[in-house]
């Protein structure tokens, strides 16, 4: 087995889902918008456009699974993840945090 296939099954064995940028998903979420430079990951922006994609989908899975209690508090810590960076990004940026805001369809 090459290096390379190794790696790749050892990032399915721990769970890992790598993150897609270059492409738009079925939220309408395109990661490569929120990133300040080629290789961030980290900002705020793009830490909270990553949040609302997983919120999106986590939405989506309790529509259909409406018992799924241990989905539901997760949803719910993510949210309030979300609400904080938010406030973070208001705090340090209100011009980034109202781009973030329209971008993603998000009310405050």
């Amino acid at each position: 087995m090459s290096r390379a296939s190794k790696d790749g099954l050892a990032q399915f064995r721990a769970g890992l889902i790598p993150i897609i940028t270059t492409e738009m998903n079925d939220y309408g979420i395109n990661l490569a918008d929120f990133r300040l430079n080629e290789k961030d990951t980290g900002s705020a922006d793009f830490q909270i456009a990553l949040m609302t994609r997983r919120i999106k989908h986590l939405t989506d899975h309790m529509g259909d699974h409406k018992k799924d209690f241990s989905s539901r508090r997760g949803l719910l810590r993510l949210v309030a993840r979300r609400r904080k960076l938010l406030d973070y990004l208001a705090s340090k940026s209100e011009e980034r945090y109202q781009k973030v805001l329209k971008a993603l369809g998000l009310r405050r």
